[in-house]
């Protein structure tokens, strides 16, 4: 069986429709949405709302982890836009990820196996799943043979993004899972090279129950994201090859294996 994966597509939608070409099955590791994009100030549901330059202010002000300062600034922003259109901040930015959403999941190949990002949603994935699109998280299923378990979302960050849990929760998903062949996480376990990102020069969450279910059980393979520019995309623990699948946005190839 050939397997395509993908992670951090980031509103890359096209790229998506093409990313289970000559495989059987696409496991996607969730960030369907664009709120913010570093390299293009100009693409993203905050350049939307907020235009490019408050987007290069907003990327400056977090690339520096001077988080509170940017809250503190955008709260401004937002309520100018809440004035403009009278509505809750929320429900604006819930239509933004909602038509983000539907655009995605209408490209989504079919047969595709889904686990949540830190950054999008999961009660609204519902309204846009089709036929042939399986969402799993904390849970298991078979692939071509093998144990396939996922483990959606991140940890809790100066970020504050939309799926992001403490680690006592995430823990009880991993656990879960159990003994696989495969574990499929959005994040990576944390080991410091699979962690560090070159370009931000900070290290992001990685999750500690992920590395200590992997030294406890000994899958065939780890896989993830979140991490955009990775010190390593490899690293062993034991016989499991921990392996970052990319940033699908960046790159546009999906991760490619057989099995």
């Amino acid at each position: 069986m050939r397997v395509h994966v993908v992670s951090d597509v980031h509103g890359s939608t096209a790229a998506l429709a093409r990313a289970s070409d000559g495989a059987d099955v696409l496991i996607c590791l969730g960030d369907l949405v664009l709120f913010l994009d570093y390299d293009d100030v100009s693409q993203g549901i905050f350049a939307e709302l907020f235009g490019a330059e408050n987007t290069r202010r907003f990327v400056e002000l977090r690339t520096a982890g001077r988080y509170d300062e940017a809250r503190r600034w955008t709260a401004g922003l937002w309520d100018e836009v809440v004035a403009r259109e009278r509505r809750d901040r929320y429900a604006i930015l819930e239509d933004k990820v909602r038509a983000q959403y539907a655009e995605l999941f209408a490209a989504m190949p079919t047969p595709a196996y889904l686990t949540y990002g830190n950054v999008d949603v999961p009660r609204l994935w519902g309204d846009y799943l089709r036929a042939g699109h399986t969402v799993l998280d904390g849970e298991v299923t078979e692939i071509g043979g093998l144990r396939v378990g996922f483990v959606g979302g991140g940890l809790v960050s100066p970020m504050r993004t939309p799926y992001e849990l403490d680690e006592e929760s995430f823990a009880a998903k991993v656990a879960a899972v159990g003994e696989v062949d495969v574990l499929c996480a959005h994040i990576p376990p944390a080991l410091p090279e699979l962690t560090y990102d070159v370009v931000a020069r900070r290290h992001e969450v990685g999750s500690k129950a992920i590395l200590d279910h992997v030294r406890a059980t000994q899958p065939r393979l780890v896989l993830f994201g979140h991490i955009h520019q990775p010190l390593v995309r490899r690293a062993r623990v034991g016989r499991t090859e921990c392996v970052n699948v990319g940033h699908f946005r960046g790159g546009k190839t999906p991760f490619a294996l057989r099995w």
